[in-house]
């Protein structure tokens, strides 16, 4: 950026820090110094990138999709060392084989693929050293990073939305949570046979190594080139299991990253990976979701208005025309679930129409607060879902998936 502001001043101009952090050049820079960090800081990069464009500029939202690549992998020595510590020394012997290249790598940790001593095909997840204790001050980092240049409206609360991505790190290392998480999605699914999940083996598992059973599929966007019917299959199901996550299990996946669903060809069934970024909802935001949902197919503004204050969004000093934009954002994004019969969201460019909605009213009309983070939390993963349904050309009823979780009658 100095280099770049020494050219320009030279030419006479004046160009703000913005202007200097985004020259193609720095972008690259700073995705590619991100991505090499790994832990927090390539966490919040992706955390902040939500596809459905809520907070952050569009030049922000291009440094930070580059982040969903994977990183470096572990040196073999360091990662001998991760699961000498963690399951000891002779941690071989848990093995009869233990592939040290891994099959996939991420923010957090890496996943190897294994065979335990009795045969059984493993996969097993292991963090990078340090994640831990660096959550706190890479994410501060960052968030200074993107303050300083100016890439965030500054009406906006990023700080309690750092600290709530904190919170949401901690938990995301913890293998031990996430293990309890598996066990209760596995509970809870029990009885949905279209749904496989991985089985956790308890005894090679620590706050730091996750070991779980290897399921196998094809990933989920690749099914761009199957069938219609498989495709509407696919998406008929996640919607289905968001439902229900939000109003019967009150625990919500939250991480739409298409890379934690793929589908086994064979059986039919969609297969379900990662919980790190799992969030309980409480019955306040679960009711107030099924209100608001159930007021908007009834054309009921004042109960969406009453939904949605239930859920956080809306302060005392409110101005109405700052509480209409909130609402007619809503009704936007419950276009597919308000339209009667088969939608199509592959004619559809709704996706667009929310990020473009979105960014005039955090940066146009002096967005008043921040949103809860439960709720943007949770509006990640519906965009999330949007964009693959979008990606997959599917064609699904969403007003009917919604009936049997719908309120008899708004509370007025």
């Amino acid at each position: 950026m100095v280099t770049e502001g020494a050219k320009q001043f030279a030419q006479g101009k004046r160009p703000k820090a913005r202007e200097l952090l985004l020259t193609p050049s720095n972008v690259k820079r700073v995705a590619d110094q991100l991505a090499h960090l790994r832990g927090a800081a390539m966490k919040v990069g992706q955390l902040m990138s939500m596809d459905a464009g809520d907070l952050i500029s569009p030049e922000l939202a291009d440094i930070l999709a580059r982040l969903r690549s994977d990183a470096s992998p572990m040196p073999a020595s360091q990662l001998s060392a991760v699961l000498s510590q963690e399951l000891g020394s002779d941690w071989k012997q848990n093995f009869i084989e233990f592939n040290f290249k891994p099959i996939a790598s991420a923010s957090i940790g890496q996943v190897h693929q294994a065979h335990a001593d009795d045969g059984t095909k493993l996969a097993i997840k292991v963090q990078y050293p340090g994640i831990k204790q660096s959550i706190d001050s890479d994410v501060d980092n960052v968030g200074t990073l993107l303050s300083v240049v100016g890439l965030i409206p500054k009406d906006v609360d990023y700080k309690g939305l750092l600290e709530e991505a904190k919170k949401q790190l901690h938990a995301e290392a913890d293998y031990l949570l996430e293990a309890q998480l598996l066990g209760r999605f596995r509970e809870y699914l029990s009885s949905s046979p279209q749904f496989v999940l991985p089985d956790v083996r308890a005894e090679l598992t620590t706050d730091s190594v996750l070991a779980m059973t290897y399921v196998s599929g094809v990933p989920i966007e690749s099914l761009v080139e199957h069938d219609q019917e498989t495709r509407d299959l696919v998406i008929t199901l996640l919607l289905e299991l968001l439902f229900k996550e939000i109003f019967d299990f009150k625990l919500v996946q939250t991480d739409p990253n298409f890379a934690n669903f793929l589908f086994d060809e064979q059986q039919r069934k969609v297969v379900l990976l990662d919980f790190g970024a799992t969030r309980n909802y409480d019955d306040r935001i679960s009711d107030g979701y099924r209100m608001a949902f159930t007021a908007m197919l009834e054309d009921d503004e004042q109960g969406l208005y009453k939904a949605l204050q239930q859920i956080g969004f809306f302060t005392n000093d409110i101005l109405p025309e700052q509480r209409d934009a909130v609402i007619n954002l809503v009704k936007l994004a419950g276009e597919p679930l308000k339209h009667q019969g088969i939608y199509d969201f592959g004619t559809s460019n709704l996706a667009q129409r929310i990020s473009e909605a979105g960014t005039v009213l955090s940066m146009e009309q002096d967005y008043w607060h921040t949103p809860p983070a439960d709720a943007l939390f949770l509006h990640r993963k519906i965009g999330g879902l949007y964009l693959l349904a979008a990606r997959l050309k599917a064609k699904v009823d969403v007003n009917r998936l919604f009936v049997p979780f719908r309120l008899m009658e708004v509370q007025k």
